[in-house]
This record gives structure tokens, C-alpha cells and sequence, in this order.
């Protein structure tokens, strides 16, 4: 999710303001550590969600990471 803020260029705060999340809940999402884990899947989606309607698609498979979605 750090990668996907960090591509659209917006700030923690304003992506929890989006979400209507807490910034210290987008910092546990953004960790490496098994602080992410703490998250719900709920909150998960919104925060997704936010992303995804900026432009953002997350990819999987062999290439796993994110990338603005093409016109």
C-alpha cells in the first residue's frame, strides 16, 4: 500500500482521511512487521478501495506490486 500512495503522490493523512481510518491505521498497513497483520481485512478494502478509484491497479502473479492503470 506504501507503493501505491507513494505512485499517486498522497499523504498518509489524506489517504486516512479518505478512508475514514485512523493515520496510525495506514502505518500499520504500510509495515513490514507483523503489525499489518493487525488490520482487518474491512479496513484493508476501504484503503484499497481509495487507491483503486485514484488510478492505482495491484498486480499478482510473477511481477506482485502496483502500477497506474492504463486510459
Amino acid at each position: 500500500m506504501r507503493a501505491a500512495r507513494a505512485l499517486i503522490g498522497l499523504s498518509q493523512a489524506e489517504l486516512a482521511r479518505r478512508a475514514s481510518v485512523s493515520i496510525p491505521t495506514i502505518k500499520r498497513c504500510e509495515s513490514d512487521s507483523e503489525r499489518a497483520a493487525v488490520v482487518s481485512a474491512e479496513t484493508q478494502d476501504e484503503i484499497r478501495a481509495v487507491l483503486e478509484a485514484e488510478g492505482v491497479e495491484f498486480t499478482n502473479g510473477n511481477h506482485p506490486g502496483v502500477r497506474l492503470r492504463r486510459p
